[in-house]
């Protein structure tokens, strides 16, 4: 298969005009050896993390579906760390979308005089830029509209979507007595298609869970949520 990216947490591929093939890694984001879903740089690398986010993307992508929610998801193999996906069409060179439930990570930091960590947050929405260059910036709707970069409309339904899909995987994470904190999700458009949807993945790689106010890495939230 012909590679159309190579990521920081997985690979690209082309499939056909409709489908490519995304190809997990065991590389995880983060700083100087330490796991951060919010970093922007390969912190580390963690033997079968790749498959074991896999596993976890495709068990909340088929709740999703079972629910009515639209993802790109097609397919997996476990076997080879890969997921048939719908092709889609990134929003400008592509955003991240984050809701909050608790304070901490980069919303802590920046906004430290005026919350303490683990204060509740409402499902607050972030949007930034995917831009290591620039850190991630965070941007309004106005600038996003203003830059060309999705209308007002799609901002609007892409906040519902998230706040929707968060308080979802929050829910179902609470059968396992565990917190949601924060979660990241990217959106585009599918191909042929206006419909906006939920793209890349789902899994511990890209939240903050914890459990009576303990932090929980990808690797053991896996083990809490599959007895393999």
């Amino acid at each position: 298969m012909k590679l159309l990216y190579e990521g920081k947490t997985k690979n690209v591929y082309e499939l056909d005009k409709k489908n490519v093939v995304l190809k997990f890694k065991d590389d995880v984001t983060g700083t100087d050896g330490v796991f951060d879903p919010g970093a922007n740089t390969v912190g580390l690398s963690i033997e079968g993390i790749g498959k074991k986010s896999l596993r976890m993307t495709e068990f909340f992508f088929k709740k999703l579906e079972q629910s009515g929610i639209p993802t790109h998801y097609v397919s997996s193999d476990l076997a080879e760390n890969t997921m048939v996906v719908k092709n889609a069409t990134l929003f400008g060179k592509g955003l991240e979308i984050i809701c909050r439930f608790k304070s901490v990570g980069s919303f802590l930091r920046r906004y430290g005089m005026y919350t303490n960590e683990g204060d509740n947050l409402a499902s607050f929405v972030e949007f930034t830029l995917k831009d290591d260059a620039r850190n991630d910036p965070p941007i309004t709707k106005d600038a996003l509209s203003m830059l060309k970069i999705m209308t007002e409309a799609e901002y609007e339904d892409i906040k519902k979507q998230t706040i929707k899909i968060a308080e979802f995987v929050r829910d179902e994470l609470k059968k396992f007595k565990v917190d949601l904190y924060d979660i990241k999700f990217e959106f585009g458009r599918v191909t042929g298609s206006n419909d906006i949807v939920l793209i890349d993945e789902i899994s511990g790689g890209n939240m903050r869970v914890y459990a009576n106010g303990e932090y929980i890495m990808p690797e053991a939230l896996y083990g809490i949520m599959f007895k393999d």
